[in-house]
């Protein structure tokens, strides 16, 4: 539950973060978006650190999946977009792979 919750809190923060820049770069918002783009870059970083993993690149691996399918719900909620059959696709491949991939010893 823990990790799950490091998880949830890595995606706001890289999902709202890169969001601020690209908010900044691409919508033509002011300057001042890249403060709390920074901050939540931040966030994420110090929320995948606290994950109980021996190896980064593990933690990285697992957080992947878990990523697209924030990414999807901001797509979503935040940006009004409904994902389509091939989102959900590739976040279902995704989830699927990950779930194959801890389960080898």
């Amino acid at each position: 539950m823990q990790t799950f919750l490091f998880f949830l809190l890595a995606a706001l923060g890289e999902i709202s973060g890169c969001y601020a820049f690209w908010a900044w770069l691409r919508l033509g918002h002011t300057i001042l978006w890249i403060i709390p783009g920074i901050l939540a870059l931040i966030i994420f970083a110090f929320a995948l650190t606290k994950v109980d993993a021996s190896n980064a690149g593990r933690v990285y691996a697992a957080y992947g999946g878990f990523y697209i399918l924030s990414s999807l719900f901001w797509l979503w909620l935040a940006e009004g977009v409904k994902p389509d059959k091939w989102d959900l696709l590739g976040v279902t491949f995704s989830l699927v792979q990950e779930g194959v991939n801890s389960v080898r010893v």
